[in-house]
């Protein structure tokens, strides 16, 4: 910990961040750059089948939606959706084709080999459906962001995203700034009011805040990947999910997974984690903290509660030790 003015800063704790450049490609990547893609971390036909469990999960809630069919992409059709496309209601965070999914092997390995340790937790986050150039809902202008408080220094979150479709450079999907994470901390330091910093875990850039970057070299980056590829990012990386253009006419479908030592959550907060993971329920990016405890409806429009709303999953995941420990319900 140091002190700056009357702030206290969080430093990363570096003893479990175990990166060895030029070990691994992705790696030195990931470490230079801010991201990288795993290639392959789940086979791609596998990758494909949790997709259509995706669409069976979209389809399930009684209305004419039609993968096939652009018409029906209104939001009559389906569950109720964040403005990125995201979905955190109806207990969709633990169902069980999205804990399979985290459950990877591959994917389970490339955090492992990333924090140095194989005693992980993961993050009880959306799932991303973007149906391109839906006539009932505007692009969203892009929104770049930070999701780690300028409180916290150094690597101290890896974000990450499962990719279920292919993303190329027109369709939906991650955009990144890479290398912005290197100059993040000089950025909040020089061009900040340290008072105004909070301890909440995201920052949102102004165009004259990005234009800082620009100036120094930083440009944007649309990451183009393959359905069972694994994107992985520091979260001080200045990032945003990107809408498809006018020629996208590729679903995107992705999970976002964090992960991180368990080592690193508190007695409490492996509480709180426990206690969100028994009624179900989502979390934010991050796996080891930020667990915020309320309840996740799905509002409608005029402020009721969606009558299709669910307490559970649909279908529930196979509770084996290996997913209690990664949920934060049983001690490594």
């Amino acid at each position: 910990m140091t002190t700056t003015s009357s702030l206290t800063v969080e430093e990363a704790p570096s003893r479990y961040i175990r990166i060895e450049p030029n070990k691994f490609d992705w790696l030195d990547h990931f470490q230079q750059h801010g991201w990288a893609v795993v290639k392959g971390a789940i086979p791609a036909e596998r990758a494909k089948a949790y997709q259509q469990q995706a669409f069976a999960w979209l389809k399930s809630f009684g209305t004419d939606l039609d993968i096939d069919n652009p018409e029906t992409w209104t939001k009559e059709n389906l569950p109720v959706q964040s403005k990125i496309n995201t979905f955190s209601a109806y207990g969709v965070a633990h169902e069980k084709f999205m804990w399979d999914a985290r459950m990877e092997p591959g994917v389970l390995a490339a955090f492992a080999t990333l924090w140095g340790t194989e005693e992980l937790l993961v993050s009880f986050d959306a799932l991303n459906v973007t149906f391109p150039n839906r006539k009932d809902k505007p692009r969203r202008a892009p929104w770049p962001h930070i999701d780690q408080s300028p409180l916290r220094r150094g690597l101290q979150c890896a974000q990450g995203v499962i990719n279920l479709s292919h993303s190329g450079p027109e369709d939906g999907g991650l955009l990144v700034y890479p290398g912005s994470h290197q100059l993040m901390e000089e950025f909040f330091d020089t061009q900040t009011d340290k008072t105004t910093w909070q301890a909440r875990d995201g920052y949102d850039f102004t165009a004259a805040q990005v234009q800082w970057f620009a100036d120094r070299g930083i440009g944007t980056h649309k990451v183009c990947a393959e359905p069972g590829d694994l994107l992985i990012w520091d979260s001080r990386t200045i990032h945003w999910g990107t809408e498809p253009t006018e020629k996208g006419n590729t679903i995107r479908t992705v999970i976002y997974a964090s992960y991180a030592p368990a080592a690193l959550a508190s007695a409490a907060t492996l509480e709180k984690k426990a206690q969100v993971f028994r009624v179900w329920e989502a979390t934010t990016h991050w796996a080891h903290d930020n667990i915020i405890f309320k309840k996740t409806d799905a509002i409608l429009d005029d402020g009721s509660i969606d009558p299709r709303s669910r307490d559970e999953p649909r279908e529930k995941p196979a509770l084996s030790d290996r997913l209690l420990q990664l949920a934060g319900a049983k001690a490594y």
